[in-house]
């Protein structure tokens, strides 16, 4: 059974951040590395996932 990410975002740089959102109903500030080869990485407090866009996935190639 494959569970969905509660939220995902599409973004163009393999480095990104995440808070949880919510101001303080969030969570610590963690960066996160997106792998060349899976192309997205989910937040270990949220399980958002970030994925890299199609357009950004070409460039890095």
């Amino acid at each position: 059974m494959t569970i969905e990410a509660p939220e995902t975002e599409t973004v163009t740089t393999a480095r990104v951040s995440c808070d949880g959102g919510g101001g303080p109903l969030g969570h610590p500030r963690v960066w996160l590395h997106i792998p060349a080869d899976k192309g997205w990485v989910e937040c270990p407090y949220c399980d958002k996932r970030f994925e890299m866009a199609e357009d950004a996935k070409a460039a890095a190639r």
